[in-house]
């Protein structure tokens, strides 16, 4: 199956789930997320905020911030990606694509061994991954890639086998439920 193929049928998948599953499966995966040496090594989560039916990332980075971690979400500025320090999850507002970014442009965030969530619409057990299209993630790990990565995601969107392109880079640890 081709990528634009394999995009829609989890994008379909996605739109399927009523709002009790993607919570019941957040929390599922919110407690491996908290479980894992990552997690727990971590100092500075650079977390994403979670867009219509994703995993519901925004209780994670708040009981990071609870755990005494430091938390940064990202921000697109034209074709790059910032991560921005947050201590005030709600202080959002739509931006690239409609997706929630931090309304402030800064502090942004400096440190090379913070924990990145790497969203994604598949993912295979490899860490290969398949993005939404904007490359942004690939650019920023291109550029900084000593970061451990972490990927969370609902089962059907793990599949046997994906595709690979020379610039994508895998993800370290993929967890599902």
């Amino acid at each position: 199956m081709d990528k634009k193929a394999l995009r829609s049928r989890i994008r379909e998948k996605k739109r399927a789930m009523t709002e009790e599953e993607i919570v019941s499966r957040s929390k599922k995966l919110a407690a491996l997320f908290y479980e894992s040496e990552a997690y727990q090594n971590a100092r500075t989560i650079y977390g994403y905020l979670s867009y219509n039916q994703e995993v519901r990332t925004v209780p994670m980075l708040e009981k990071a911030l609870s755990d005494g971690k430091a938390v940064a979400v990202p921000k697109v500025y034209g074709d790059e990606m910032k991560f921005i320090l947050m201590t005030d999850l709600s202080q959002v507002c739509k931006g690239y694509a409609g997706i929630p970014e931090p309304i402030s442009d800064g502090p942004e965030a400096h440190d090379p061994t913070a924990l990145v969530l790497m969203p994604g619409l598949a993912f295979d057990p490899q860490g290969h991954r398949m993005g939404y299209g904007g490359g942004f993630y690939d650019k920023f790990l291109a550029s900084e890639p000593e970061h451990p990565t972490l990927a969370l995601c609902y089962e059907f969107q793990m599949l046997p086998y994906l595709e690979t392109e020379p610039h994508d880079i895998p993800v370290d640890t993929v967890l599902w439920a």
